[in-house]
């Protein structure tokens, strides 16, 4: 602006900033050259500073174009210091689509959508931008980040409580995203676990909105209606125990619901598909979720979560919600069809998902996805069932493989979330054994690894 004096103004950058991005307008060349005079912002910065530094952000999209253009110019990096060691860094994760630097800009700039979620925009915008901050450095960068996070904020003006809270942001900015679709939502300590991380309401409505900012800056895949659904219930159930109330409460889904009870009273087997949901009751018999899994998969259907439930009377319920792999409606009769046959023992299935998997044509291993099959045991995050998560390449029949496995060693699945991550698969299955006790025995826990391992080496090397 004609009279600035850059010299004696540390918030002439900032200022020109938040105009060009409210306008979406390109800062000149002559402009950056004069704002390269400009004096620097005192430490801890000002009220004004910060001001005008989260109005950037709240300017949306065309934040990051600024950004860019002011750190191209050398004008950025005084301002972050802590942007030089991620600028222009690749991220580990191949289904990262931008830098680190680029990620945390986009994320940042979506949070401006999300401001009425929360109480503290300035907290969500910030906390968004240094959710990432501690990539590129040795050691976890979750870790490194919340020890960043306590000379940044304080540099910044921010107080001792709101850089607990940025530091729990940093802490948990993956929280929500895991739980809400590795776990199951109706356990006690699934909601208790989260609650107790979490701890604020303040905190848990900022880790929502980051969550979703985070993720639709990650890439097309990381984030949808089924995420978005089961994250909306996560923050839901959480914040009613945040909020005083009991978590029994918060995890009674109502599953089996009244109409589910009174077709298990019948006593006979049941199939029921309704949209992308298939409800199988039938006499309860070993390796029943294995032969529905198998069946799904045969028709190229994937799995999104299932819930199991074994009733008094000998019979047993299996719900599945599913997605077509292919972008097309559900052949549910075709299904049903091959679900009788194999739970009447008239389907050869693991012939045809030998074949199948044959015509199956693996998509390119990427760097920084799992190579190897892994299998994680948590005993601490339910009360009332062992949780194991497999993390394995995705393919044909792998469901059925690892449900199988865990049949053969007696072992009942009371729920499961099934997720793919670029190529791979991310399981987690909620098990208890055949008297409907948590696994503790260190050498039965033992067994149920190798047998997965096993089942799953062996479908990789096919």
């Amino acid at each position: 602006a004609p009279g600035a004096e850059p010299a004696n103004d540390p918030y002439l950058v900032l200022r020109v900033a938040v105009t060009a991005a409210r306008n979406d307008a390109r800062i000149e060349r002559t402009t950056l050259d004069r704002l390269a005079e400009s004096k620097p912002l005192t430490t801890p910065w000002s009220e004004e500073a910060r001001r005008l530094f989260v109005e950037l952000f709240l300017a949306g999209r065309p934040a990051v174009q600024v950004v860019e253009t002011l750190d191209q110019r050398g004008l950025w990096e005084p301002i972050f210091p802590e942007w030089s060691v991620i600028r222009c860094r690749p991220q580990r994760n191949a289904y990262h689509r931008f830098t680190i630097d680029r990620h945390l800009c986009e994320a940042a700039a979506n949070s401006a959508a999300l401001v009425d979620r929360v109480d503290r925009p300035d907290l969500l915008v910030v906390g968004t931008l240094l959710h990432d901050i501690g990539k590129g450095r040795p050691g976890d960068h979750t870790d490194v980040g919340v020890e960043l996070i306590a000379e940044i904020a304080p540099r910044m003006g921010f107080d001792e409580g709101d850089t607990l809270i940025l530091q729990q942001m940093c802490r948990h900015h993956l929280l929500l995203a895991d739980t809400a679709t590795r776990r199951d939502l109706s356990d006690d300590g699934t909601i208790s676990f989260v609650a107790d991380s979490v701890g604020t309401l303040t905190c848990l409505r900022l880790l929502d909105a980051l969550t979703e900012a985070d993720s639709l800056a990650t890439g097309t895949a990381a984030w949808g209606s089924w995420k978005e659904e089961l994250v909306g219930v996560l923050v839901d159930r959480v914040a009613h125990v945040l909020s005083g109330g009991s978590v029994a409460d918060a995890t009674d889904t109502g599953f089996p619901t009244p109409h589910q009870r009174d077709l298990l009273a019948q006593r006979r087997r049941i199939i029921e598909a309704v949209d992308d949901q298939i409800v199988v009751i039938s006499p309860d018999r070993p390796g029943l979720f294995s032969r529905v899994a198998g069946v799904l998969s045969l028709n190229g259907l994937t799995v999104l979560e299932a819930a199991a439930h074994s009733a008094d009377n000998q019979m047993a319920l299996e719900q599945f919600r599913v997605q077509s792999n292919f972008d097309s409606e559900i052949p549910w009769d075709r299904v049903i069809r091959d679900l009788e046959k194999a739970l009447d023992g008239r389907l050869a299935l693991a012939a045809r998902l030998e074949e199948r998997s044959k015509t199956y044509r693996r998509p390119r291993r990427l760097p920084g996805l799992v190579t190897h099959p892994e299998v994680i045991v948590d005993n601490g995050l339910s009360h009332e069932a062992t949780v194991l998560e497999v993390r394995a390449p995705d393919g044909v029949g792998v469901l059925w493989r690892i449900t199988r496995a865990l049949h053969e060693l007696d072992l009942d699945i009371t729920s499961a979330k099934i997720q793919t991550i670029g190529t791979d698969a991310v399981d987690s299955f909620y098990v208890r054994d055949s008297e409907g006790r948590k696994i503790t025995d260190h050498d039965y826990l033992g067994e149920i690894r190798r047998s997965l391992l096993y089942s799953l080496e062996r479908a990789s090397s096919n």
